[in-house]
């Protein structure tokens, strides 16, 4: 009678409360998320903590999706409701190059298969499984606008997912600040080339549009963080993100925030930023979400102690300006992913040499609209400046409980209570649940 029951609770859970939480942007917004690079993160259990990982290196250090899921009784600890990892699929796998060697994931070459240096696709499907029980939410990077190589000249495509010449545009160098150039000419350089999708080829966004929806459904994603997605047409990205199904965060590294805006979708005038985005102007343009670089900057300039001078440096009122041009500007800023620190940036605690401009600046980011991310190391005062200094491994730390760990716990237990009282998402999962 006991197995009996056991077997009807398990089919009553799985018909009722489906393996993904199916989040929405709405969702999202009352997430708090950790970002993470995969290879950097942990060793699996029986690996030698003190083998060295060496920055400078540029090389895999033995970081494995195995291992995230082993140690999610960290990050749960410290309040985060989401995870951001590193991409996820094939790279380039042949001689050491110029730039070291892929550990980061971002040297893509084909989407259909999995980096087998973090893992199995079991293992992928086990960290999103544990990710769910726990109630937390699971976002994968993904590189759809081009494809590492080690020539500017390739002449097999066998090993990359696209297989034909023509659905690569030709290269050239980009001429940084021309649309067009930065959108069809090639990123990288000659040592590692980073050959640029033809995302106008109709076939090209017809496959993509299959594959992401498969790949989003096989391991239960619930977001997608979107490598150098200013680097294709704006117009390419709605109906990519339709495909997923699933909440939507851009990559605009860009400074500016009107520019930076028009890459958020707008519901009421979806069309509004297709031309300057490099879109045909008659289509829709963006995404649910960008990472804000904007308030990024701005928090650089107000909080950062350097020790060298700068104008605007420290100037809070400069801050409350900029806040409220992002507010007044963005068509939702309460969905763009704020951050501190990130892959591709300085660490704070290297940039600034005042811990405590790192506890105000993190405060401001938790109390701010949009998305709180915290990038793995910051926690722990990680100093790494410029790439590849950034990217250091995380268990030599020994994952200490430190005055800034438990400032983030704390506001992340704020951020948890005001998500608490708010009746909007707890109805809504209420609502799809008694229509399921």
């Amino acid at each position: 009678m006991a197995m009996f029951l056991t077997m009807m609770l398990s089919i009553l859970l799985m018909t009722h409360f489906p393996s993904g939480l199916c989040a929405t942007a709405e969702e999202w917004k009352q997430r708090t998320i950790y970002q993470i690079i995969t290879d950097r993160f942990a060793l699996e259990p029986n690996r030698d903590l003190s083998q060295p990982c060496n920055v400078s290196d540029q090389t895999f250090c033995g970081g494995t999706w195995n291992a995230i899921t082993s140690n999610l009784d960290y990050i749960q600890s410290m309040g985060f409701t989401a995870i951001w990892i590193s991409p996820v699929h094939k790279n380039y796998d042949g001689p050491r190059t110029a730039y070291g060697d892929p550990y980061h994931g971002y040297w893509v070459t084909d989407i259909s298969k999995l980096n087998d240096r973090f893992g199995t696709a079991n293992d992928l499907k086990h960290l999103s499984d544990e990710l769910h029980k726990r109630g937390m939410l699971f976002m994968v990077d993904i590189v759809v606008n081009h494809v590492a190589s080690i020539t500017t000249t390739p002449q097999d495509y066998s090993s990359f997912y696209f297989k034909k010449e023509s659905q690569y545009h030709p290269y050239c160098s980009i001429n940084y600040g021309d649309t067009r150039s930065e959108q069809q000419c090639w990123m990288g350089d000659a040592k590692v080339a980073l050959m640029d999708v033809n995302t106008e080829d109709a076939d090209v966004v017809s496959s993509y549009a299959s594959w992401i929806k498969d790949f989003v459904r096989e391991y239960q994603i619930d977001g997608l963080r979107l490598d150098a997605a200013k680097h294709i047409r704006g117009d390419f990205w709605p109906g990519f993100c339709k495909s997923s199904d699933v909440f939507c965060m851009g990559e605009v590294y860009e400074q500016d925030v009107r520019r930076a805006s028009l890459w958020q979708l707008n519901p009421s005038q979806p069309t509004a930023g297709s031309q300057e985005t490099g879109g045909n102007g008659q289509d829709p343009a963006g995404m649910d979400s960008i990472l804000n670089f904007p308030l990024y900057w701005e928090l650089v300039k107000a909080f950062a102690i350097t020790g060298q001078s700068s104008t605007g440096a420290l100037d809070l009122t400069l801050l409350e300006g900029a806040l409220g041009r992002m507010k007044s500007t963005f068509p939702d800023i309460s969905s763009l992913g704020n951050f501190l620190e990130n892959h591709d940036v300085p660490r704070w605690s290297g940039l600034s040499v005042d811990p405590q401009s790192l506890f105000n600046a993190i405060t401001l980011l938790y109390m701010s609209d949009g998305i709180p991310i915290i990038y793995y190391g910051l926690e722990q005062f990680y100093k790494g400046g410029a790439d590849p200094a950034n990217r250091e491994a995380l268990w030599p730390s020994g994952y200490q409980n430190t005055t800034a760990l438990e400032l983030i716990k704390t506001l992340n237990k704020l951020r948890k209570w005001m998500a608490d009282v708010d009746p909007v998402v707890p109805m809504q999962r209420r609502r799809q649940h008694a229509n399921e």
